[in-house]
């Protein structure tokens, strides 16, 4: 017993995201929101699956997507932070995430 597929995956896209559909994914989310990403690629016109628009926005069209090298100061809290937490779980690795961001 599987789970249930996140869409039917007839008529969508693959591969590289356009600028086209970047903007369209950008223009919804900041007029709507994202609320439910399994509706979303359908009410902005997006021939995409929920699940892809929410990884494209997550990791690449968010605003506060901090982009760049890590300044010095970030450099040494996560060295101090690894000195501390040392290689374990992603529980540790948000701990150094949300440093970095407060």
């Amino acid at each position: 017993m599987g789970r249930t597929p996140c869409c039917d995956k007839k008529g969508l896209k693959k591969g590289p995201w356009t600028p086209e559909e970047d903007e369209l994914l950008v223009a919804y989310i900041k007029k709507n929101g994202h609320g439910s990403w399994r509706s979303l690629p359908k009410l902005a016109g997006l021939l995409r699956c929920g699940k892809s628009c929410r990884l494209r926005w997550t990791n690449y069209l968010r605003p506060d997507i901090k982009r760049g090298p890590f300044t010095l100061e970030e450099e040494k809290l996560v060295i101090q932070l690894h000195g501390i937490l040392g290689n374990r779980t992603v529980t540790e690795y948000s701990v150094c995430s949300e440093a970095l961001l407060g």
